[in-house]
């Protein structure tokens, strides 16, 4: 009784901007139990768990369904929280003070003994580090005191939660804790940079590959440290319904998501009816998942620009579609 009761209040007496303390506290009990945790992030929601404990990093993974050999991202309260599991490089300092908190992870050599369990790093010797912005996220950070893995909470290959019903939907029987922080401002998993060898871009996201190369010069593509990132499965993000790209519009039987002005109709969501894209990337997984629920034998999708945020968006879109591999 006592364990729903801690899980109900944290459903209950959370919303954007009120006093979080009550369910912070419930948050950070149930992490350091080995629980699991439903934990909104400014990119998408999360499934949290202690990252230096191993059966409770293994039931993320169980409650994703997702392979083991693809890493989850250490998020942590602070730069200082960073260069306690990870060996930060001059490049890695340099992004960390411009972007973080914020939606970009770096994969960075794994600090010795740090606080990352190998089942976390998927046996690898490097980690995938972060400090997110949302206020929620970094209180349940700062009072755990040590580095969460919480990928998002999608079942694995599923489009990512990006408001509170669609992480309970997903995963939500799973978490001893949920905790509902709104919709989630950027709507796209953080951009990934590899710092190992030489720059890479592992994974785009709202942190635009011009806006990182404008400090570190240019960066190379994934290559051989792909598998160092999440999210790099070659069918990702994906509804049950195929999706087709560089749509001009609905076959029957479709949804159509434009982007730009286009016709209004049922069958019709629109991204962002003024092409802006930062609205289209905020929008994307929630008209990913809305399209899917209405059954349709298929989503068509407008073309989308390849520059800035672009590149993320299709890049998702592009997985989703199983057109990557």
């Amino acid at each position: 009784m006592g364990e729903h009761w801690l899980a109900s209040f944290a459903l209950l007496a959370l919303t954007a901007g009120e006093e979080a303390q009550g369910p912070v506290t419930a948050a950070t009990s149930a992490l350091r139990e080995g629980r699991l945790v439903l934990l909104p992030t400014e990119t998408v929601y999360g499934l949290a768990a202690d990252a230096g404990n191993p059966r409770a990093v293994a039931a993320v993974y169980a409650a994703k369904g997702r392979p083991a050999f693809n890493p989850l991202i250490a998020h942590v309260a602070s730069v200082e929280a960073a260069r306690e599991i990870a060996v930060l490089s001059p490049e890695a300092e340099i992004l960390a003070a411009a972007f973080w908190p914020g939606p970009l992870t770096l994969v960075l050599p794994v600090q010795p003994g740090g606080r990352v369990c190998d089942l976390a790093r998927a046996g690898l010797d490097t980690v995938a580090v972060r400090v997110p912005a949302h206020p929620l996220a970094r209180a349940v950070l700062e009072a755990f005191g040590g580095p969460v893995a919480a990928p998002s909470a999608n079942r694995s290959g599923r489009p990512s939660p990006t408001n509170f019903a669609a992480a309970m939907a997903e995963t939500g029987e799973e978490a001893a804790v949920a905790l509902d922080g709104g919709p989630c401002e950027v709507g796209l998993e953080s951009t990934v940079v590899s710092l190992l060898d030489q720059p890479r871009l592992l994974r785009p996201g709202r942190v635009t590959r011009e806006e990182v190369e404008a400090l570190v010069g240019p960066l190379a593509e994934a290559e051989a440290d792909a598998r160092r990132s999440p999210g790099r499965l070659t069918r990702h993000y994906a509804p049950e319904a195929p999706v087709r790209l560089e749509a001009e519009g609905a076959r029957p039987g479709e949804i159509f998501l434009a982007f730009g002005p286009a016709p209004e109709g049922a069958e019709v969501l629109n991204l962002s009816p003024a092409g802006d894209l930062v609205e289209a990337a905020a929008n994307l997984f929630s008209f990913l998942r809305e399209a899917d629920g209405r059954r349709p034998a298929g989503i068509a999708v407008a073309p989308i620009p390849e520059t800035g945020l672009g590149e993320a968006i299709n890049d998702r879109l592009r997985r989703a579609a199983g057109a990557i591999g």
